[in-house]
């Protein structure tokens, strides 16, 4: 089974000016801020199911409604999962977390402490992990940078999710993009950590970078940890699938060791559902 474990949908509406503003340094270009239902459904072709996200970020400026996510998911429950998004700077928060898990029929949870301002282990967080943990509702969390100027490095760093996996040995929990460029952060705390995953979502558009990740992984031994992501609409999950499968051409002549193919091929087909618990 194909599936891409990290994909957003959003309108225009949901961006500040800032955000809008200061995006394009992502790639280098403007960014698709306005993605109709049929954009993403028909983008989803390659893969048989998809995580699909909510976003909550007043800090910057992206809010996408959990319920058009959901209304969204609800159309094609053969193929997409829903996760909902929480921000701890909203005063129903917790309220928001019972529903949307509880009423909703949410599959999992997305955190992105970077955009939302709050260390990981900020004690307004302690509820939602430990509802999370009890729950078995997996947490995809962006830590790793990202382009706005006001978001906070210091909150973006992969190695804070260790206090959180040790408090919560039970929680499963995905590394967005593999922690970049806190690669070997990452890496390692993966291997050493059962519950904690990394998914390798928008990172192909930087092959040394993204050659070199995928090499930490096969020579610490977790390339079963690694999970397939495209961050879409940023990447397609065909472009992804693509790259991955074309890694090993930057090493051309020149002596490299190469990515072997059952860790590629395993990434692609790796029942992303039955690791974090998803039934």
């Amino acid at each position: 089974m194909v599936v891409d474990c990290h994909t957003h949908l959003w309108n225009a509406e949901d961006w500040s000016e800032e955000m809008v503003r200061e995006a394009s340094i992502a790639r280098g270009a403007p960014v698709q801020i306005e993605i109709s239902e049929e954009e993403h459904w028909e983008a989803m072709r390659p893969v048989d199911r998809a995580i699909v996200f909510g976003f909550h970020s007043r800090h910057l400026g992206l809010v996408v409604p959990n319920d058009r996510i959901r209304a969204y998911v609800e159309k094609y429950p053969e193929k997409l999962i829903g996760f909902a998004c929480l921000d701890p700077h909203e005063p129903d928060y917790l309220e928001e977390m019972e529903k949307v898990f509880q009423q909703d029929g949410f599959a999992g949870l997305k955190l992105a402490p970077i955009y939302q301002n709050f260390h990981p282990m900020d004690e307004r967080m302690q509820p939602v992990y430990a509802f999370c943990e009890k729950h078995g509702i997996p947490v995809l969390v962006h830590q790793g940078t990202t382009f706005p100027r006001r978001a906070p490095l210091k909150y973006a760093l992969p190695i804070q999710l260790e206090d959180v996996a040790l408090q919560y040995p039970d929680l499963k929990m995905v590394i967005a993009h593999m922690g970049h460029p806190w690669v070997e952060d990452a890496v390692v705390l993966i291997r050493k950590q059962p519950n904690v995953y990394a998914d390798i979502s928008a990172l192909y558009y930087r092959p040394w970078q993204y050659y070199n990740a995928l090499m930490l992984a096969q020579e610490y031994g977790t390339g079963h940890k690694l999970l397939l992501g495209s961050d879409y609409p940023f990447t397609t999950p065909a472009d992804t699938i693509a790259a991955l499968r074309n890694v090993n051409h930057i090493t051309g002549n020149s002596g490299l060791p190469r990515i072997k193919e059952e860790l590629i091929e395993g990434l692609i087909e790796r029942d992303v559902l039955k690791c974090l618990g998803i039934g």
